[in-house]
């Protein structure tokens, strides 16, 4: 693609836009020269790619693999068809080995029954590629190995397909459980560009594979290799078996795009570094996948055998956790020496955290390539501190440092045009980095606006970090990020200009809503200050820093007067205090605050900060405009809609649904009572993406009305688990009362709360 075809696209994509064309056409150019320099002069793929989106391919499974340590995705056929070895970094293609799609190669457990009279053989066959026939095929030099392994009485035999391509050579394994009753055969390696012929005739003249010993010939420049097992069993009349395949890899040494640092995945601590574990992983999980079902199946039956929750729920509650193992994840080791001493000597407890729990990281999407997008993660968080808290807590204690650190290197901002730093010291940045950069060390892959001037990071930072603490009761965490949070609410007061107790948005989108312009005392910033502040109280209460307490006690108290007199309309609160009509558009999200207060206990009684009353009465009127007159009340909460119920198409994000949102403000009116219109607005986001949509295991950040979406496979869904949450917290202060009593829906609708509290939920 050329310079000129690329600003033809521009041109157009400006053109389509529905606001002041000025703004986005600069911002658009400047992303062009950017665009144009990142691809064609340092050949680096953008963190955004504006003009090679993923396409919609509606035919996605769930993805194998663990946290951490890469995945690939199967399609409905059975076919591998997305890829995520490389940290961070995906490919969107079908591998095929043979060229014919017949073979059954997406089953990887088979129990076969004999309903005949007659005695049966039969066989299944198992064939892949090495490799995914890009250019890391290319230099040739892949081979294909059989292996078998014995361990503990059980035996397991396959092929080992090793790809040494540098900067992250990887071998996978494809393998199958030899027991008494079965047979397991192989082909070392054939032509994956054929027809398979050779492959085809071995098998059907006796079902089993000619299994010749050694390995293959290393494949030439431009060559491909590939290989297959074979694992054949006999069936007596009216009888079963069992035929089981495991396909693994071990890729335990990565480097980022930089290719400045080595690390380790996470499981290496259990299967070593060497890079020849595939076979013991193999044999491991053929050994103990039956446990790990029984396992799952306890942690989520709670949930499943429960017949008040509706069947949607309960496919998304557990399906979106797709994307913890599928969101360009890695799970790391953490050298001792790789801590900083002067940034983290003051935490105590950041080490023994690191250590033992390692670094995590997820992207914000697959097509938004940053690292532990932090507004985003607010919402997502959910599901990480509920299931995993350990990995939480170590992304939170991974972001304090960020913070503390700092990089004045000055660097050109698409939207605005101002030359300023990556990152100011005692700001939360917004990323932690970008995998085709190097993570963790050059922090903040996004450019879009200088995000040391958003007003949501540093306080959804002190909230999460409160959250953390309730959920966890870890007092040596909160020991230790209590510093950290004076440090971030210091840099946040000098957003309260005129000293009223509240902040103030600056005239620009400085917010998650980074197309959304905010100005002034905003229901979304304003709610989440408020919130920070009153969390700020409740922390220095358990520190013992009663000065502090003092202080953010005032702020509070002068923060509420003002919220309350200049944005409370009477229904809901405004979108913002500018003088352009959709300050008065009614925000979805506006409750955000009220939502993270109440997921800390807090919120309500002694601790409330938002009037109860007006808080139901703005959720009840996003009910009836955001979600009933938007879309037939089929499609969830839109971001923003004007009081006369037109959807608000002032900014680009305005008229989308963005799911994160929808189903934490569903939290929001659960936590509030209003648990029939959460699960009613909830379920349109549900319908429309799983079903209408079919983008099933690729949830995109948002959509509009007429069905166009926006960033395939996205962070911001996980955020159902605090639906999970709220669900929980209501049970235990409501005992065995139905959830749904409480409900001011009509008594028409389904049952949608739990009869009884549902513990235990973490899979650890």
């Amino acid at each position: 693609m050329s310079l000129l075809d690329v600003e033809r696209q521009v041109i157009a994509a400006c053109e389509e836009l529905p606001i002041h064309p000025c703004t986005h056409y600069l911002l658009l150019l400047r992303y062009l020269k950017w665009w144009y320099r990142k691809t064609q002069v340092e050949k680096k793929t953008p963190f955004i790619d504006m003009f090679n989106c993923v396409p919609l391919r509606q035919i996605y499974g769930c993805p194998l693999g663990g946290i951490g340590g890469g995945t690939i995705t199967r399609g409905w056929r059975g076919q591998f068809c997305r890829w995520q070895l490389n940290p961070g970094m995906y490919q969107h293609q079908t591998v095929i080995a043979d060229q014919d799609s017949s073979l059954p190669v997406g089953v990887f457990v088979w129990d076969v029954e004999n309903e005949g009279d007659e005695a049966m053989d039969v066989s299944i066959m198992f064939s892949m590629r090495n490799g995914l026939g890009g250019e890391d095929d290319a230099p040739g030099g892949l081979w294909n190995e059989p292996f078998c392994l014995e361990q503990d009485g059980k035996t397991v035999q396959g092929l080992l397909l090793h790809h040494p391509t540098l900067p992250n050579p990887y071998t996978m394994a494809v393998a199958a459980r030899l027991t008494a009753d079965t047979t397991v055969t192989h082909i070392t390696a054939f032509d994956p560009d054929s027809t398979g012929q050779q492959v085809w005739q071995d098998l059907l003249q006796d079902g089993q594979l000619d299994s010749p010993a050694g390995q293959s010939t290393p494949s030439q420049k431009g060559e491909g290799v590939a290989g297959a097992v074979c694992v054949s069993g006999k069936l007596p009349p009216r009888g079963q078996c069992r035929l089981e395949f495991s396909l693994a890899w071990d890729m335990p040494r990565i480097m980022f795009g930089a290719k400045g640092q080595v690390h380790y995945r996470r499981y290496t601590r259990f299967f070593g570094l060497d890079g020849d574990a595939a076979p013991a992983l193999s044999h491991y999980a053929l050994c103990r996948y039956a446990d790990w079902e029984d396992r799952i199946s306890a942690w989520q039956s709670p949930v499943l055998d429960d017949r008040s929750l509706p069947a949607w729920y309960k496919s998304a509650l557990f399906n979106e956790l797709y994307f913890l193992a599928d969101g360009g994840t890695v799970w790391l080791e953490v050298p001792e020496d790789s801590l900083p001493e002067e940034l983290g000597g003051n935490m105590c407890w950041l080490r023994p955290v690191l250590r033992d729990y390692g670094r995590f990281g997820y992207l914000e999407g697959q097509e938004y390539r940053m690292y532990n997008t932090y507004d985003v993660h607010f919402y997502a968080s959910f599901a990480l501190v509920m299931l995993w808290p350990k990995l939480e807590l170590s992304l939170q204690y991974d972001m304090a440092l960020a913070t503390l650190r700092e990089d004045l290197t000055r660097r050109r901002y698409l939207m605005s045009g101002v030359m300023a730093p990556v990152k100011r010291k005692n700001v939360i940045p917004h990323d932690i980095g970008d995998p085709d950069d190097e993570p963790w060390l050059r922090v903040n892959a996004y450019l879009i606006h200088d995000t040391a001037d958003w007003k949501d990071l540093n306080l959804k930072f002190v909230l999460q970090v409160y959250r953390d603490y309730y959920l966890t009761g870890d007092q040596g965490f909160l020991k230790d990020m209590w510093p950290v949070c004076l440090a971030v609410m210091e840099s946040e007061m000098k957003f309260d200009k005129d000293h009223d107790g509240l902040i103030e948005n600056g005239g620009y989108a400085d917010q998650t809503y980074d197309g959304w312009v905010t100005t002034g005392p905003s229901a979304y910033c304003g709610g989440l200050w408020l919130a920070a502040v009153a969390v700020m109280v409740q922390m220095a209460l358990l520190c013992g820093a009663q000065e502090v307490q003092d202080k953010f006690s005032s702020i509070l108290s002068r923060g509420q007067e003002a919220y309350e007199r200049l944005l409370w309309n009477g229904r809901y609160y405004n979108y913002d205090s500018s003088s352009q009509p959709q300050s008065r558009s009614i925000m979805s999200d506006q409750c955000a605050g009220q939502w993270f207060l109440r997921a800390c206990g807090l919120g309500e009684g002694d601790t409330e900060v938002f009037p109860t009353p007006h808080v139901v009465r703005a959720l009840q009127t996003i009910f009836e405009l955001n979600v009933q007159a938007f879309a037939g009340g089929a499609m969830g909460a839109v971001n923003g809609m004007q009081p006369h119920g037109v959807p608000d198409r002032s900014s680009v994000q305005s008229d989308e649904v963005w799911v994160g949102v929808v189903y934490g403000l569903a939290a929001t009116m659960i936590q509030e009572g209003l648990t029939w219109e959460g699960f009613q607005t909830a379920e349109g986001c549900y319908r429309t993406v799983w079903e209408r949509l079919g983008l099933a295991f690729q949830t995109p950040e948002a959509y509009c009305q007429q069905r166009v979406f926006r960033s395939l496979a996205y962070m911001r869904p996980l955020s159902i688990w605090a639906m999970q949450l709220a669900l929980q917290q209501q049970q235990h202060k409501k005992a065995s009362r139905p959830i749904v009593e409480q409900s001011t829906g009509p008594r028409t609708g389904p049952k949608c709360g739990p009869k009884e509290a549902l513990a235990n939920l973490n899979p650890e």
